[in-house]
């Protein structure tokens, strides 16, 4: 990632001239060095221009120019001397060409490389190769946990590339910054878009920030701990200072309570006892006052524990007071919450689908037995009426069959039981108890005998 000029809309003086000297960048901004412009070209950022190489010419782009190289210089100590190399011209057509073709050999001379390296059994890792833009120079980039004697590596290179050959030896953290990546936080990573100086990053820093030390989470795609635990650690550092030095244990009528952790957030010490996992926040005022008390030789009878409520629920502290949560109305709770009722509401709707198709399907197969049944019901009629009446009972020869096989509404009264006949010599079947209303459907004729069937001998009783 390139600096941004912010001094370079400022206006000269009439007698000022602009700095000579700019900065130029090179393979996409993983190496940037300083050159002097004594041409009268005026260059804009990311302009690509031909500057003095080793033996030849070499070709990168501008990346600052202005007052802020001063700046830059002093930064990594560089000063204007002599020694710093010219820009050349702006680069041509025949320039990129050629630039571009060197660029094309890169990956096949890292391979073969490789492959010599591993054939001399050296304990090196050839990261990179960057060759010069005339192809008479080229730098190779290793790295290697101890010292290597590669004289022999560097002679055959020299006769099989036919370049001036140059070894430069790099850290973890440069070489993944030239191999580039995405990063835990799902960006690409530091060392290979801005950071240029690496700063050494130990556990101590991950303390300070009470992070768990677990060596997965903490190390980067270098193998090494984050650049990043670094970049709020001077944060930390300060605010820590509001909190006592030796407060790592206080005594207590309860026994001795050891710190665990500073919340800076909260401004609050969590202790703990021996032997158990309960923690106590307790402020800092509290602690100072403990203290005091356990130099006089006196131990309060408890920690004085602060009431501090969870994130969400109430304010944390006094100094949140006031804050109020307008993002996320809408909490998983509830989503869940609306979920389940659906799932409910479905549950009812197959329910009621089921028993309806239940009830259908057992309606289906009874119609055929109903069917079955007024069949089987009138041919005991017909039975009967071949056979003549049975003493006692009703006369054949009441209504014709209905279609479709089923009875009419006297031969269905006919199968009923039959009452016993009433002493008076009328048959049971023709009004069943006095006081009540006879059926309807029955012969209009009230108590009209039937007519005998022919050849039947059978009469009222």
């Amino acid at each position: 990632m390139n600096v941004f000029d912010w001094l370079g809309e400022l206006p000269l003086s009439d007698s000022a001239k602009p700095f000579s000297i700019i900065e130029v960048s090179f393979n996409q901004g993983s190496r940037k060095e300083f050159f002097r412009n004594n041409s009268q070209h005026t260059f804009v950022k990311g302009e690509w221009i031909a500057v003095e190489g080793t033996g030849g010419f070499d070709m990168g782009q501008v990346s600052l120019q202005g007052e802020l190289v001063k700046l830059q210089m002093k930064k990594y100590g560089v000063t204007d001397t002599p020694a710093i190399k010219r820009v050349l011209r702006p680069a041509g057509d025949e320039d990129l060409k050629v630039y571009y073709e060197q660029k094309d050999r890169e990956q096949e001379i890292m391979v073969r490389s490789r492959a010599m390296a591993r054939n001399l059994k050296l304990d090196m890792k050839i990261a990179e190769v960057e060759l010069q833009a005339d192809g008479k120079k080229g730098t190779f980039f290793y790295t290697a946990e101890q010292r290597v004697d590669f004289r022999e590596l560097i002679k055959l290179y020299a006769n099989d590339f036919r370049m001036k050959v140059e070894m430069r030896q790099i850290g973890a953290r440069q070489e993944s910054g030239k191999v580039g990546g995405i990063g835990s936080c799902g960006r690409e990573l530091c060392c290979s878009t801005w950071l240029s100086d690496f700063k050494s990053v130990n556990t101590a820093a991950a303390r300070y920030q009470n992070l768990s030390i677990n060596q997965t989470k903490l190390s980067g795609q270098c193998g090494r701990l984050k650049c990043c635990l670094n970049y709020e650690l001077d944060t930390y550092m300060d605010a820590l200072r509001a909190f006592p030095t030796d407060a790592d244990s206080i005594e207590t009528a309860q026994g001795r309570a050891s710190l665990q952790k500073r919340d800076i957030f909260r401004n609050v010490m969590w202790y703990s006892y021996a032997g158990s996992n309960k923690q106590y926040p307790v402020s800092i005022e509290r602690v100072l006052e403990i203290k005091a008390l356990n130099k006089e030789g006196v131990r309060p009878e408890e920690l004085g524990a602060a009431e501090i409520e969870r994130r969400g629920t109430k304010m944390d502290t006094e100094a949140d007071k006031g804050f109020v949560n307008d993002v996320g109305q809408i909490s998983l709770k509830a989503l869940e919450r609306n979920s389940r009722n659906r799932k409910r509401k479905a549950e009812s709707k197959g329910d009621a689908k089921k028993a309806e198709s239940n009830a259908n399907a057992a309606d289906n197969l009874s119609r055929p037995h109903r069917q079955q049944k007024g069949q089987s019901g009138g041919k005991q009629q017909q039975q009967q009426q071949q056979r003549g009446p049975k003493p006692g009972g009703p006369k054949p020869g009441g209504a014709p069959k209905a279609e479709g096989g089923q009875q009419p509404q006297q031969e269905k009264q006919a199968q009923q039981p039959r009452q016993q006949q009433r002493p008076d010599g009328q048959k049971g079947d023709g009004q069943k108890k006095e006081g009540r209303r006879p059926p309807r459907n029955r012969n209009r004729g009230g108590d009209r005998p039937s007519k005998p069937a022919e050849g039947g001998g059978g009469g009222e009783a």
